[in-house]
């Protein structure tokens, strides 16, 4: 199915928004406050599929693709995180809304603090599930396993060009598939048909390339990072049980902050413990 299918299966629409010089698409459905949802890597609004419904019973719920994601549109730059927070800010006003909620996963958290530090007036308070926004200490990150860090192999394979394009061609699955095997505690929770639908919004040149250059771009984040005062909004950290690295950031940088760590799951939270993803985001953005 494509994304207006999918969408419309969980009583969602899909649309699309011309922001800040791109071109967003986002999935939309529910009534109440504003809610956006900002996704990762290597999944697309897709990712959350099992909280779309219950959001939506209490929030406006907006599932954005991200600028070089699924069906947005892939330019050849903007994707360090300070001009994909101001997409998210101009979306946000396009869609006539002074403020939103904000929960982002992955390069989606990224993003979503990004929109904290550089458009705080947009944003009425933050979530951010299992990953901070890029810092000094990330050059420490080793090329060789260090437990108990994870083995990040993929944050220097996305700094090559072209040669990504080359070798996953065509081959996307594959990796999914493996990236799966290693973050998921139950395989079941991401199904062949979701797996399919990652593979396929990834598997072309110009889809790969724009998600290299969300990886490409971290020394730049970093440097912005520098500038950044810590946010002042009350900010929500959901992780996986064992995930230290989280709260070491939000300790750095947020001044009123709580997190919540997940059992049963491993990165792909909302994937694997939906229900609980559901109940904490309910209860902290009320």
């Amino acid at each position: 199915m494509n994304n207006a299918e999918l969408a419309k299966s969980l009583g969602f629409t899909s649309e699309h928004a011309d922001v800040n010089g791109t071109r967003l698409h986002y999935v939309t459905g529910g009534e109440g406050s504003p809610l956006v949802l900002l996704s990762g890597w290597p999944h697309t609004w897709w990712e959350f599929r099992k909280l779309l419904p219950p959001l939506a019973r209490n929030h406006r719920v907006i599932a954005v693709d991200l600028r070089g994601m699924g069906g947005s549109d892939k330019p050849e730059s903007g994707y360090d995180k300070k001009t994909m927070a101001r997409d998210i800010a101009e979306l946000i006003k396009a869609l006539g809304f002074d403020q939103a909620n904000i929960a982002g996963h992955d390069i989606g958290a990224m993003v979503a603090y990004s929109l904290a530090a550089n458009h705080p007036a947009v944003v009425s308070k933050l979530a951010l599930l299992e990953v901070p926004h890029p810092d000094e200490s990330w050059f420490g990150f080793t090329m060789l396993p260090q437990p108990p860090v994870p083995h990040l192999w993929w944050f220097a394979f996305n700094q090559l060009t072209e040669l990504p394009q080359v070798l996953l061609n065509g081959r996307y699955r594959a990796l999914i598939d493996h990236l799966c095997e290693g973050a998921l505690v139950n395989q079941a929770a991401i199904t062949d048909a979701d797996r399919q639908i990652y593979a396929e919004a990834y598997d072309s040149p110009d889809a790969i390339r724009a998600s290299n250059g969300w990886y490409q771009t971290f020394v730049q984040d970093i440097q912005d990072a520098k500038t950044y005062a810590p946010v002042s909004m009350p900010v929500l950290g959901l992780a996986a049980e064992g995930n230290a690295f989280l709260e070491v950031a939000l300790r750095k940088h947020s001044a009123d902050f709580q997190i919540h760590y997940i059992a049963g799951t491993g990165h792909y939270i909302a994937e694997e413990q939906p229900e609980a993803v559901v109940e904490h985001l309910l209860k902290f953005f009320g």
